[in-house]
């Protein structure tokens, strides 16, 4: 039988190297896409650049404001934080004592819903997440708003409406914390529970209160200002649910394993909220350490420490 290499009678012979059908439309198809490549190179809109400005920027380190005397106040940069309360070793479900459940979190913009495959400019997601970080950078440092004409300084008040806005470390102009009542189209992904989102639209959606963490104290806290630093209870004004972390609905970004963050009340059979419902809000730390007041070091007794070296 005869091979291709082999001539015959009135055809020219070939290899198998030799380029066969339209190869002139491949060459121009190549170099279209390298031209392509070179634009968006330019251009910064590459995959890799994307994803470069968007870490540049996310994780960006922000200075949070100090409270001189311990108090929240309107205009302030905090974080939100969901404290850890249980232990791995402690009771509780199998899920609960996960370590990859435990630990304290830090509401953030979820960069699950950022695209990178766009060439539009980079967008602030719209979506929340709690991640395991309590560091202040771009995505997960929120700023106190008033919404009745409270002046920037002023102390924030138990019971007194406020917003909480963000730029996200990718947004030029503030985006603020919302939710609404569930629907059958309308509900968070993992929990289906009632969700929160990000808009630029200022109305009640974006009223937020906190309230005491004891609910026999409340009506005498009311009017008090908020303590940083101190378990408090964020409740939407609108739908009178409480901002809240359920650690077993898990959600994935460009950036890992992070929380889904819903408006529910989790109450007790005492009819208390449950851990879920807590957040402390986070100042800065005024000493010469920087960072949060987390990181603060512990303040103990004068001569303390010589009578323990004693």
């Amino acid at each position: 039988m005869a091979t291709r290499d082999a001539a015959r009678p009135g055809m020219a012979s070939y290899r198998l190297g030799v380029r066969i059908g339209n190869w002139v439309e491949d060459e121009y198809a190549q170099e279209d896409l390298l031209r392509d490549f070179i634009r968006k190179r330019e251009k910064g809109q590459l995959l890799i650049q994307r994803l470069a400005r968007l870490q540049e920027n996310i994780f960006k380190k922000v200075e949070l404001s100090v409270s001189s005397d311990g108090f929240v106040h309107f205009g302030d940069t905090v974080l939100l934080m969901n404290p850890d309360s249980k232990s791995s070793d402690l009771g509780g479900t199998s899920e609960e004592r996960d370590p990859e459940l435990c630990g304290d979190v830090t509401l953030a913009v979820d960069m699950e819903e950022v695209s990178l495959y766009s060439d539009e400019p980079l967008q602030i997601s719209r979506g929340l997440s709690a991640v395991k970080r309590v560091d202040p950078i771009g995505r997960n440092a929120f700023c106190i708003v008033s919404v009745d004409g409270s002046a920037v300084g002023e102390p924030l008040r138990y019971g007194q409406n406020f917003l909480l806005g963000t730029k996200g470390g990718v947004s030029d102009k503030l985006f603020y914390l919302a939710s609404d009542h569930k629907t059958f189209r309308d509900f968070a992904k993992k929990s289906r529970l009632q969700k929160v989102f990000l808009t630029a639209e200022l109305s009640y959606l974006t009223f937020w209160q906190a309230k005491s963490l004891d609910p026999q104290l409340r009506l005498e806290h009311e009017g008090f200002p908020v303590p940083a630093e101190t378990k408090i209870i964020i409740t939407h004004c609108y739908t009178n649910r409480n901002l809240a972390v359920p650690r077993t609905f898990c959600v994935w970004s460009h950036f890992g394993r992070e929380f889904e963050v819903i408006c529910h009340n989790y109450l007790d059979s005492h009819r208390v909220e449950e851990d879920k419902n807590y957040w402390e809000i986070i100042t800065g730390n005024p000493g010469p350490e920087d960072g949060t007041m987390l990181e603060r070091p512990k303040a103990l007794p004068e001569g303390y420490e010589n009578k323990l070296v004693s």
